[in-house]
Protein backbone atom coordinates (compact mmCIF):
# COMPACT_ATOMS: atom_id res chain seq x y z
CA UNK A 1 0.00 0.00 0.00
CA UNK A 2 3.02 2.51 0.87
CA UNK A 3 4.91 1.69 -1.81
CA UNK A 4 2.24 2.71 -4.52
CA UNK A 5 1.82 5.90 -2.72
CA UNK A 6 5.32 6.43 -2.56
CA UNK A 7 5.23 5.73 -6.50
CA UNK A 8 2.49 8.09 -7.05
CA UNK A 9 4.27 10.60 -5.13
CA UNK A 10 7.30 9.93 -7.10
CA UNK A 11 5.42 10.09 -10.40
CA UNK A 12 4.07 13.78 -8.96
CA UNK A 13 7.24 15.30 -8.17
CA UNK A 14 8.40 13.77 -11.95
CA UNK A 15 5.14 15.81 -14.02
CA UNK A 16 5.94 18.97 -11.60
CA UNK A 17 9.49 18.33 -13.24
CA UNK A 18 8.19 18.27 -16.35
CA UNK A 19 5.64 21.39 -16.26
CA UNK A 20 8.66 23.29 -14.80
CA UNK A 21 10.73 22.38 -18.04
CA UNK A 22 7.90 23.07 -20.43
CA UNK A 23 7.56 26.19 -18.89
CA UNK A 24 11.49 26.96 -19.30
CA UNK A 25 10.90 25.65 -23.42
CA UNK A 26 7.82 27.58 -23.85
CA UNK A 27 10.03 30.50 -23.42
CA UNK A 28 11.98 30.21 -26.76
CA UNK A 29 8.79 29.17 -28.53
CA UNK A 30 8.26 32.30 -30.91
CA UNK A 31 4.76 33.02 -31.96
CA UNK A 32 4.14 35.79 -34.58
CA UNK A 33 0.59 37.26 -35.72
CA UNK A 34 0.09 40.39 -37.97
CA UNK A 35 -3.04 42.84 -38.79
CA UNK A 36 -3.49 45.17 -41.61
CA UNK A 37 -1.30 43.57 -43.82
CA UNK A 38 1.77 44.07 -42.00
CA UNK A 39 0.73 47.61 -40.41
CA UNK A 40 1.14 45.84 -36.90
CA UNK A 41 2.97 42.67 -36.03
CA UNK A 42 3.22 41.02 -32.52
CA UNK A 43 5.69 38.15 -31.69
CA UNK A 44 5.00 36.66 -28.53
CA UNK A 45 6.46 34.10 -25.91
CA UNK A 46 4.77 30.75 -26.11
CA UNK A 47 4.40 31.73 -22.19
CA UNK A 48 2.55 35.02 -23.50
CA UNK A 49 5.30 37.55 -23.03
CA UNK A 50 5.29 40.39 -25.82
CA UNK A 51 8.78 39.71 -27.54
CA UNK A 52 8.23 42.30 -29.99
CA UNK A 53 5.80 44.87 -31.39
CA UNK A 54 5.96 46.57 -35.00
CA UNK A 55 3.75 49.59 -35.85
CA UNK A 56 4.32 50.76 -39.40
CA UNK A 57 4.34 54.65 -39.39
CA UNK A 58 0.61 54.46 -41.69
CA UNK A 59 -0.60 52.98 -38.82
CA UNK A 60 -0.21 55.37 -36.44
CA UNK A 61 -2.01 57.72 -38.93
CA UNK A 62 -5.56 56.51 -37.52
CA UNK A 63 -5.80 56.21 -33.42
CA UNK A 64 -9.31 53.74 -34.24
CA UNK A 65 -7.18 51.80 -37.41
CA UNK A 66 -4.24 50.90 -35.17
CA UNK A 67 -6.47 50.19 -32.12
CA UNK A 68 -8.15 47.45 -33.93
CA UNK A 69 -5.22 46.08 -35.78
CA UNK A 70 -3.37 45.73 -32.51
CA UNK A 71 -6.45 43.45 -30.68
CA UNK A 72 -6.65 41.53 -33.91
CA UNK A 73 -2.64 40.69 -33.62
CA UNK A 74 -2.78 40.55 -30.10
CA UNK A 75 -5.78 38.29 -30.11
CA UNK A 76 -4.74 36.00 -32.58
CA UNK A 77 -1.43 35.55 -30.79
CA UNK A 78 -2.34 35.08 -27.53
CA UNK A 79 -4.81 32.59 -28.59
CA UNK A 80 -2.31 30.65 -30.37
CA UNK A 81 -0.05 30.92 -27.81
CA UNK A 82 -2.48 29.66 -25.22
CA UNK A 83 -3.52 26.71 -27.21
CA UNK A 84 0.13 25.57 -27.54
CA UNK A 85 0.96 26.25 -23.85
CA UNK A 86 -2.25 24.20 -22.85
CA UNK A 87 -0.70 21.40 -25.47
CA UNK A 88 3.05 21.79 -24.05
CA UNK A 89 1.87 22.15 -20.21
CA UNK A 90 -0.89 19.00 -20.49
CA UNK A 91 1.78 16.60 -22.58
CA UNK A 92 4.42 17.43 -19.89
CA UNK A 93 2.18 16.86 -17.09
CA UNK A 94 0.44 13.34 -18.20
CA UNK A 95 3.77 11.60 -19.52
CA UNK A 96 4.90 11.32 -15.98
CA UNK A 97 1.26 10.59 -14.42
CA UNK A 98 -0.03 6.48 -14.78
CA UNK A 99 -3.21 6.46 -16.24
CA UNK A 100 -6.03 7.25 -13.50
CA UNK A 101 -9.39 7.85 -14.73
CA UNK A 102 -10.84 11.58 -14.77
CA UNK A 103 -7.08 12.82 -14.37
CA UNK A 104 -7.11 14.10 -17.83
CA UNK A 105 -10.13 16.40 -17.01
CA UNK A 106 -8.66 17.85 -14.59
CA UNK A 107 -5.74 19.05 -16.70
Amino acid sequence: MFGKMFDIIGKLDEAKKNVEEARKRLDHIIIDAEAGNGMVKISLTGNRKLKSLHISDEAMQDKEMLEDYLSIALNQALEEAGKIQEYELKKAATEALPNIPGLDGLL
